[in-house]
């Protein structure tokens, strides 16, 4: 029981990130989100995200993420969430993750400029393919563990009446 309980009072460790949630350049006529499906996860979909390099700002991050994982950072940016959000790995994540247990976020509402091409096919691609759906299925997609933060930032894009 000892051990247990040091165990739960341990400091976690989050990986500095930054992810985006890309509506197509048909917003605001039209509200549908970017998801994709990771290629070392099956049935796993989510947003683009990456870490935050030493010395990059999120913005910086951010743009740098949308062109490694989705070939573009022709984008605008309408909004950001006001604050980091977390969630930690699942235990078979976490392995793969050493030493992070979960990732620390800010999150950026962003819209696909006119005409912007996304190709997933990039120098390493992260993605096995992707689609846009409409805001109120997103959760028909998204892999368990990321639900929880998922919706937190949506519904409060949403209450702004962005989404």
């Amino acid at each position: 029981m000892r051990d247990k309980s040091k165990k739960l009072n341990c400091k976690k460790n989050y990986r500095p990130n930054v992810a985006a949630i890309v509506l197509s350049d048909s917003y605001p006529l039209k509200c549908e989100i970017f998801i994709a499906s990771r290629r070392d996860v099956p049935d796993a979909w989510q947003f683009p995200q990456g870490g935050i390099d030493e010395g990059e700002s999120p913005t910086e991050a951010l743009l740098r993420e949308l062109e490694e994982e989705i070939g573009t950072n022709d984008i605008e940016i309408i909004a950001e969430y006001p604050e980091w959000v977390s969630y930690d790995f699942p235990e078979a994540v976490a392995k793969k993750m050493h030493p992070y247990d979960g990732q620390k976020q800010k999150y950026f509402l962003v819209k696909l400029k006119d005409n912007s091409k996304v190709n997933i096919n990039t120098k390493e691609p992260e993605f096995s393919d992707f689609k846009f759906v409409p805001a109120k299925n997103i959760y028909d997609y998204i892999t368990f563990f990321k639900r929880t933060v998922y919706k937190q930032v949506l519904m409060h894009f949403k209450q702004e009446g962005y989404i």
